[in-house]
């Protein structure tokens, strides 16, 4: 952790809904005219997606199953933590997806990466959105290094609906490929991945209303008007009577848990994380000036 450099971390699993909340955290970041060094978890993967397919073929890891420590540089991912956090500096790259204009404009294939680089001089924090942020097993301690770590996890259900729809729906995967990628890494999400909501300091667990108990036989996801989200605070200082007057709908299921409707979810992130930002900022800039 860094008062100078600070880090915040998504942490969640693929469909989890990490990506809604990146942008929920870019909001807050636009508003606080905050600049942040923002790296994506999928940029540390170790092998490229021609590559994991080999692999998968030989009985190692399973296809697409990054959950894994050992298919990802979790090295260089805990030293960028380090680094930046002692320094505001370290080494980064991009994952090139298939939607990617950019990067193939540049001539990168799909499924590959970019080459390391520098992160941009000059950042005020550190932004980091993947599957590892939390990790303590195997020798990695990434959890130590990051000074707000928020979980986004919805029951696994919900989890499988949402990946399911995206990669059959987005990336063109037959519900069967999908299918067999969660049944590949499911030891490695028990393992690994379930374990950091153990770490974070809130975690935003989106539950739907509506009946998910057959995942692999849903055709839609929930929306937001059919979800509640638990919002589940380990962070001391939250003010909760505030909360409950702001968000409407919502109510207190224990003495440190939030219930609030799906549709509520961004207003919740500007409500709880915006002060705990303005927070690391303001004692940033009280370091600066000592």
């Amino acid at each position: 952790m860094s008062v100078h450099h600070p880090i915040i971390a998504v942490t969640g699993s693929s469909g989890a809904g990490t990506t809604t909340a990146g942008k929920a955290m870019q909001r807050i970041f636009a508003r606080l005219g905050l600049e942040p060094a923002v790296v994506a978890g999928d940029s540390f993967h170790r092998y490229t997606r021609r590559q994991m397919a080999a692999l998968a073929a030989e009985g190692k890891y399973g296809e697409k199953n990054h959950f894994s420590l050992q298919a990802n540089h979790m090295d260089r991912l805990e030293a960028l933590f380090q680094e930046y956090g002692q320094q505001g500096t370290g080494q980064y790259r991009h994952y090139v997806h298939d939607d990617d204009k950019e990067l193939i404009a540049k001539g990168l294939e799909p499924g590959t990466f970019s080459p390391w680089e520098d992160l941009p001089a000059g950042t005020d924090l550190l932004f980091y959105e993947g599957l590892h942020a939390g990790v303590v097993a195997e020798g990695i301690d990434l959890r130590r290094h990051v000074d707000l770590l928020i979980g986004v996890v919805p029951i696994v259900n919900l989890e499988w609906i949402q990946k399911i729809h995206r990669d059959t729906h987005v990336r063109g995967y037959s519900q069967e490929a999908v299918v067999h990628t969660i049944l590949g890494r499911m030891e490695d999400y028990v393992r690994y991945i379930v374990p950091q909501f153990g770490h974070t300091h809130v975690n935003f667990q989106r539950v739907p209303m509506v009946d998910t108990s057959n995942p692999f036989a849903s055709c839609d996801i929930p929306s937001d008007e059919e979800s509640f989200v638990v919002i589940h605070c380990r962070k001391a200082g939250v003010d909760f009577p505030k909360l409950l007057q702001a968000i409407p709908g919502s109510f207190r299921s224990r003495p440190d848990t939030l219930v609030i409707p799906g549709n509520r979810l961004f207003l919740a992130f500007d409500l709880i994380i915006q002060p705990w930002v303005e927070e690391l900022m303001s004692r940033k800039r009280a370091a600066q000036e000592q």
